[in-house]
């Protein structure tokens, strides 16, 4: 019995090394097949990554990108390269043009490649390229981007690449003149008319305004008289750049044998020829009949300014003209030798008349003001008649005339359906009329109409777009501060009311904001519209403030280096690093205008009515602690690292 036992053991334990011994051996087969599967892999990720890189060609047209363009443009004399958005309409529409172009310059003798960059994806590319609109040509010669704004024919665009190819090839001469202290005032005094850049060569702004300044620049060379266009580099050139208080790059001024005005047009290439063309004729247009006067009376929506004179040698006129050259984008101005005319505006030459247009008469004010112009008369007095009496008692608000008629404050608002067209003319002049009978009691303030569709957003942060009523109230304080009329059925008493409120400073202000932040103790304080007052017009402290957007993706890339700019200055006690989300709170205070993002002021503890706003500076950790040190009024100690 017990060797038929011991033979059973012998056999289970034979039946065991032999299973273990094929699980091993099937292991180890898995295992080989597996390390051969991820060899395959690896191969095949290999060959995915050669091809990633590997210049493609569709149709002619070879395919570029952030990761094989580099190592193609080397040793290429001339390229041509098309930057293009998938779903751009005009893209789809040149695709075919652009296989033809491919074909002919490969015909060329030498051959020039043709290629194209879809901009979307290659990211890197296109930002080096400042790729802005699409379809977006450029031939690059030797590396170099030279833009391309012919038409978009095959004729055309091959022409131009083939002169572009030849060997003695050198682009044209900048149109752009450079300006330094030695030849400044010799040309800007000896200029009728030229615009002065002034620019930063580290500035972005700049960067991007440079080619379109250049191209505006050559068509401009071209036109007779010619308008001439200039550059300063303001780092450089210091001492001119503090004489026109440029702070910020890059700043356009213009310059009229030598008087200096501010420019305020566009910043690309066809809206600076048009603004300039338009500035080098003269600030005021000559009338010649009554007619002309007599229908921008009667349909007009502005103030009529007419300068009345003997003759162009009149000295009276010489000052008017004068006086019209610094405000030409804020009014139209014209001027007329015309005894018809005079005698229609009841006026004498050396006289200078401004009538309202019939829809803003009322008989709470005259239908026009004179001035007569005298020896004695400064320039700086016709324009502050000008300035003084354009706006009727109470005027039409309107986004165009908004920033040029009705930037003073306090400005009270009244919001309905403004509408002067012939079938609403009478309910417009209805509510209007109820508004003047207030008006003529206060003029310290200002007092205008608007469409409520023009301004919803407006009253949308007035809290009264949902009020029901017909009519609403608001006031636009200074400081940016608002206050809006409680809704009710309006007329001129319940106006008045509000309005004397305001005075007496009964009234408050409402502020659009996020709730206050139950732990505010980290190194970068948050600011919500409750508590700007609090934190940033704290004037025991300096403040530095950012104000951000969530979805700008400037800021998001700045954030790492504000954190840590936070944290390096947490032991001051009387400097606050601090931002706010302007996008969810008003910013109650006109002295911290955000026009974009990331906006950056530093608010000294002396003066937080005149911040320092950082202009396209070194938004890192240095180039932060730089400026703060820089204007710092309560720093323990100053240093470049604590």
């Amino acid at each position: 019995m017990r060797k038929v036992a011991l033979l059973l053991l012998v056999l289970l334990g034979v039946a065991y090394f032999a299973t273990v011994s094929r699980c091993e051996d099937e292991v180890a087969d898995e295992k080989v097949e597996t390390d051969e599967e991820d060899s395959d892999d690896e191969e095949e990720e290999e060959g995915d990554d050669d091809d990633d890189t590997e210049v493609k060609e569709e149709n002619g047209v070879l395919v570029l990108k952030d990761n094989n363009f580099d190592t193609f443009m080397e040793g290429k004399d001339t390229v041509l390269i098309e930057f293009y958005a998938p779903w751009c309409g005009h893209c789809k529409q040149f695709v075919p043009e652009y296989e033809k172009i491919a074909q002919a310059l490969k015909e060329n003798d030498p051959p020039v490649p043709v290629a194209k960059v879809d901009a979307t994806e290659a990211n890197e590319l296109a930002t080096r390229f400042e790729v802005s609109g699409y379809p977006t040509i450029k031939i690059l010669k030797k590396g170099e981007p030279i833009d391309y704004d012919g038409e978009r024919t095959e004729k055309a665009i091959v022409a131009k690449v083939k002169e572009v190819a030849q060997p003695d090839w050198k682009p044209p001469p900048e149109a752009t003149l450079v300006l330094t202290k030695d030849n400044f005032d010799e040309t800007v005094n000896n200029a009728d008319i030229i615009l002065v850049e002034f620019y930063a060569p580290w500035c972005g702004h700049c960067k991007r305004l440079a080619p379109e300044y250049e191209k505006a620049a050559q068509e401009l060379s071209q036109r007779s008289p010619p308008i001439p266009l200039a550059k300063v580099d303001a780092t450089v050139e210091s001492e001119i750049a503090s004489r026109f208080d440029v702070s910020g790059y890059p700043t356009l001024k213009i310059f009229r044998k030598g008087k200096m005005f501010d420019y305020n047009g566009p910043r690309e290439k066809y809206g600076i020829v048009d603004h300039m063309t338009e500035q080098s004729g003269p600030p005021s247009k000559q009338v010649q009949a009554p007619k002309q006067v007599q229908e921008l009376i009667k349909d007009g929506d502005d103030a009529v300014i007419v300068g009345v004179f003997s003759g162009e040698q009149d000295a009276a006129f010489e000052t008017y003209i004068e006086a019209c050259n610094a405000l030409r984008e804020d009014f139209t101005f014209r001027h007329t030798f015309s005894a018809d005319v005079m005698k229609l505006l009841k006026a004498s030459p050396g006289q200078v008349v401004v009538v309202h247009p019939e829809r803003f008469r009322s008989k709470y004010e005259p239908a026009q003001h004179t001035l007569t112009v005298k020896d004695s008369t400064s320039v700086s007095e016709v324009q502050e008649f000008f300035k003084k009496h354009v706006i009727p008692l109470v005027g039409h608000r309107k986004p165009s005339n908004d920033a040029k008629r009705y930037s003073k404050r306090p400005l009270v608002v009244v919001y309905y359906g403004v509408d002067f067209s012939f079938d609403y003319r009478k309910a417009t002049q209805f509510w209007r009329s109820k508004v003047l009978e207030v008006a003529k009691d206060f003029p310290e303030y200002t007092f205008a109409i608007a469409d409520e569709e023009d301004y919803a957003e407006e009253l949308k942060g007035l809290g009264l777009s949902e009020s029901g009523e017909e009519v609403n109230v608001g006031i636009q304080g200074e400081g940016g501060k608002k206050y809006a009329m409680e809704p009710e059925e309006f007329d001129s008493e319940v106006l008045r009311d509000f309005v004397m409120a305001f005075k007496k400073g009964k009234l408050k202000a409402i502020i659009k904001s996020q709730p206050v932040p139950k732990n505010n103790k980290g190194p970068v304080k948050v600011v919500v519209g409750k508590t700007f007052e609090d934190i940033v017009m704290d004037t025991q402290k300096d403040v530095l403030i950012e104000f951000y957007a969530p979805w700008c993706g400037h800021c998001k890339k700045m954030e790492p280096d504000y954190l840590a700019l936070g944290k390096k200055y947490k032991g001051e006690k009387n400097l606050v690093i601090a931002k706010m989300d302007a996008t969810a709170n008003d910013v109650p205070n006109d002295s911290y205008k955000v026009e974009g993002f990331p906006t950056i002021y530093f608010a000294p503890s002396n003066s937080k009515q005149s911040p320092v706003k950082l202009e396209g500076g070194d938004r890192t950790l240095g180039g932060l602690s730089k400026f703060i040190e820089k204007h710092a009024t309560k720093l323990s100690q100053k240093r470049d690292e604590l």
